[in-house]
């Protein structure tokens, strides 16, 4: 462990702000010494480029675009990481990076909810058998929602407002943050059908009391 603290001051010695992540992969609880010495810290072991593997993950580097999953599988797990507020660190080889791939990890919206002021860690809130809700507050009274069908069959999903924080009378505008579409005077519950090993991602903006007068 003695090691990070050296490191620290060296970088801290270097004349400009260098963004310090520490790994260790979680061994010695990094989380009640690291935030004094580094900027991020690892909790877990190496992610790998597979679905098995990445879901169960706390957030390392991205693995979208190395080839090992299917573009729906990398759309999840770019969502989770963003709404979950990790740093999004691409993991593939920017100069050969295919369209699909840039698309994906350049979404500005997607983006947005990752870099969201507030700076609130989204997180699971709702878990029926493959099939979650995850969620969290952003700026402006707004909430992120990710609806994620981690099993192999196409599914239902639904959040309801009391799920992910929203007072029952709540009407919210939805944007779909990948399909780039909005739904205005939304009420009670936000829901799709949603394919295996896919994700909707989805922003929900209140109505104030004069939107709906």
């Amino acid at each position: 462990m003695g090691r990070y603290p050296k490191m620290s001051e060296a970088l801290l010695n270097s004349g400009r702000p260098i963004f310090f992540s520490l790994c260790e992969w979680g061994e010695e609880d990094p989380a009640t010494w690291a935030p004094s010495i580094g900027n991020s810290w690892r909790t877990t072991g190496d992610i790998e480029d597979n679905w098995d593997r990445y879901t169960p993950m706390h957030p390392d580097m991205l693995e979208v675009g190395n080839g090992g999953m299917t573009t729906e599988e990398y759309r999840c797990h770019f969502s989770i990481w963003a709404l979950a507020k990790a740093p999004l660190l691409i993991g593939c080889d920017v100069r050969s990076m295919d369209n699909v791939t840039f698309e994906l990890v350049a979404n500005k919206e997607v983006i947005d909810v990752n870099q969201d002021k507030l700076g609130v860690q989204g997180k699971k809130v709702k878990k029926d058998g493959d099939l979650e809700v995850w969620a969290g507050p952003l700026a402006n009274n707004m909430v992120a929602v990710v609806l994620w069908n981690r099993g192999s069959s196409s599914a239902n999903i639904t959040a309801y407002w009391s799920d992910i924080g929203l007072k029952p009378s709540t009407v919210v505008d939805s944007r779909d943050l990948w399909a780039h579409s909005t739904e205005t005077g939304v009420e009670d519950e936000i829901s799709a059908e949603v394919d295996s090993h896919a994700c909707k991602m989805y922003t929900l903006k209140p109505h104030t009391n004069r939107d709906r007068s």
